[in-house]
């Protein structure tokens, strides 16, 4: 299309959102469209990204933009499976490995599973990094390969193909060297756009909260949620939130492969508390949308129900169960230097510190070391004696230690017994719904 053809002037709808302005639905539709055939540059959508970052979005604006986003590519549908579907989507923390033991026990009750997954970039580390830890086992499914695992196995991760939300791809990539990836309209209407693409009928989702989290005010992350809730159920998808706390790292593990072997540890009926905790609750929130209700969701763990349908989705992909995790060839030890209360342990200096150590990548092109990260001894509120392991760091290059210890300096406090826990209460703060 020539530029004489073109509905709308860039530069007067960047001027109109700089000001304050609210973009009509045929606006926004225009933008995204000529943004991604190209017509619009990443310059000026940069522009435009900032003028959300620092003026929002109204509520209209944000569906017609996820709308928008949603429109530009394929959308999927799983109705001839002949069972409910029912996802989650976490807004990323430290330790975060929930995705895998919870898409197995959620199969196991009869529900398919379809989760899109994606890649680490920064302190958060990505699901599908850690699940190639397993030796074999591939990210990438077409969509008849994708349909024939939720058919045949009931569950499924995998990488999000390229023409689910082609736009959100482009932007998403602007969004991160322009400093906006926490504009809320913005997140709002990526990961709801993809979602809704994905064609899941319900979709529970994991907002975090705190230090480690990317909205660190509980504030911001309840007005994340009810946005997200608000654009699923207008595009009919069933769909609640959770509030989580991320001042803390979730379970003992930071990196790929070490999270895997934690995760392994709850479908074996154990694991860290706070881990067991968040994967019940929230298979429970995705089997209620589903409309599967009464079932006992912890004795799957207990019985080994959910250990074997992990097996099975494992090998599905390729991957070996069996076969032995990478492990890093040198390690550093950090001991206690006094006896106490372990009463403070921040969860993003320790997810920059696994981050440095090589767990993660600071551009997308930049490879993982699936064997590095750091494995905690100790969690807020445990008592500790001088001496005591407090925590470990794994990598391959052992210069990498001194700027990852850099990176947790000051990130934990031994204080006295009877002395406040500074953990920010409560794993699971609230649920949101319509």
């Amino acid at each position: 299309m020539s530029a004489t053809m073109e509905a709308f002037d860039a530069v007067d709808l960047i001027r109109a959102k700089r000001d304050k302005g609210e973009l009509t639905t045929a606006q926004i539709d225009w933008l995204i469209d000529a943004y991604t055939r190209g017509y619009v540059g990443d310059e000026q959508m940069a522009a435009m990204t900032m003028a959300i970052f620092l003026n929002g979005m109204s509520r209209n604006e944000v569906r017609a933009l996820t709308m928008a986003m949603l429109a530009s590519g394929e959308r999927m549908s799983f109705t001839g499976l002949g069972k409910p579907t029912t996802d989650k989507h976490s807004s990323g923390g430290v330790g975060d490995k929930i995705t895998l033991p919870l898409m197995p026990l959620v199969a196991v009750f009869g529900a398919a599973v379809p989760q899109l997954s994606g890649r680490g970039l920064g302190h958060t580390g990505g699901t599908l990094d850690k699940l190639e830890s397993i030796p074999g086992w591939r990210a990438n499914l077409s969509n008849e390969e994708m349909y024939a695992q939720l058919r045949d196995h009931g569950g499924v991760v995998c990488a999000a193909g390229s023409g689910l939300a082609p736009a959100d791809g482009k932007l998403y990539s602007l969004r991160d060297i322009t400093g906006t990836v926490e504009a809320i309209p913005l997140i709002a209407s990526s990961i709801m756009s993809k979602k809704i693409a994905e064609g899941t009928s319900a979709l529970v989702l994991d907002v975090k909260f705190g230090s480690g989290a990317f909205l660190k005010d509980i504030e911001r992350s309840r007005e994340l949620a009810r946005t997200m809730v608000e654009l699923g159920e207008d595009a009919g998808v069933a769909t609640s939130a959770l509030l989580t706390n991320m001042n803390v790292p979730l379970g003992f593990a930071i990196g790929n492969a070490n999270e895997v072997r934690e995760s392994v540890d709850v479908l074996a009926g154990g694991g860290p508390a706070d881990v067991v905790e968040l994967t019940v609750a929230l298979a429970r929130e995705m089997l209620n949308l589903a409309g599967i209700t009464d079932v006992d969701v912890e004795s799957a763990l207990r019985d080994g129900r959910a250990m074997d349908k992990w097996r099975d989705v494992i090998r599905a992909q390729g991957g070996d169960p069996d076969a032995a995790m990478p492990v890093a060839r040198d390690t550093h030890v950090v001991l206690a230097d006094r006896d106490g209360v372990l009463v403070e342990q921040q969860a993003l200096p320790f997810g920059i510190g696994a981050w440095r150590l090589g767990a993660g990548r600071a551009r997308k092109q930049d490879p993982v070391q699936h064997a590095a990260g750091i494995d905690l001894h100790a969690k807020p509120g445990d008592t500790v004696r001088r001496g005591q392991p407090l925590f470990t760091l794994s990598a391959n290059e052992p210069e990498r230690f001194a700027r990852a210890l850099e990176a947790v300096d000051g990130a934990w406090r031994i204080g006295d017994v009877g002395e406040p826990v500074l953990d920010g209460g409560p794993l699971i703060a609230e649920r949101i719904s319509r």
